[in-house]
């Protein structure tokens, strides 16, 4: 299950503290990836329609193929989407009609399962209060699936804490305009208020990296 303890998050505020001061103190204008580069969309990879699938089930496509929405695209086939915990049975028994095989279960909770196509898909499954209403407030991309939206994207990296996860916090907050940024603004100040502060180190480190040089 999707959650984070308290010992646990103190531990992942530490290490992320300590990993901006860093990184801000090493941060100069426009020393990242070139700035144009930084700001392409791609969606050069394509994925399963799992709308061929999931009939029923409630989802919204997260990890690094979401964040190719926000960011340019990295090199990465594994596909993950997030669904609340109430919805479980339901998934699993549409996957299981569709000829997929569970191949185990994942850490943070949920499972992983062998798609009819042989590609492999991670379901995280969550029982946060925001769930929902990401599932709601999903976005639409070219492929016309559901993906999560840049918001509740950075909440979830916020909210796991490791480094990958902050990198990749940083360069969409770059890359995002004033009203993506108010808006998750809006968003960790409502679920992770304490996490405001890492928020803004972030974003300056996001725009100080897609700043040209």
């Amino acid at each position: 299950m999707l959650t984070r303890h308290k010992d646990k998050s103190e531990d992942i505020s530490r290490l992320r503290r300590q990993y901006l001061a860093l990184a801000l103190r090493k941060a100069k204008p426009g020393t990242g990836s070139h700035h144009h580069f930084l700001r392409k969309r791609t969606l050069t990879y394509s994925v399963t329609d799992l709308r061929q699938i999931l009939h029923k089930t409630a989802f919204i496509i997260v990890g690094g193929v979401a964040t190719r929405l926000y960011m340019p695209e990295r090199m990465t086939l594994d596909l993950d989407i997030l669904i609340a915990a109430e919805d479980i049975l339901t998934l699993e028994e549409e996957l299981k009609t569709a000829g997929c095989q569970k191949q185990g279960d994942l850490f943070i909770g949920g499972s992983t399962w062998l798609l009819p196509d042989k590609s492999l898909l991670d379901v995280i499954v969550s029982d946060e209060p925001w769930i929902k209403e990401a599932i709601r407030h999903s976005r639409t991309a070219a492929d016309d699936l559901p993906y999560i939206d840049l918001p509740y994207l950075v909440l979830m990296k916020l909210h796991s804490g490791p480094v990958q996860d902050l990198a990749d916090i940083s360069r969409m907050l770059g890359c995002a305009d004033e009203a993506g940024l108010r808006d998750v603004r809006m968003i960790i100040a409502e679920y992770l208020p304490d996490d405001r502060e890492d928020l803004e180190s972030l974003i300056l480190l996001g725009k100080l990296e897609t700043k040209a040089g």
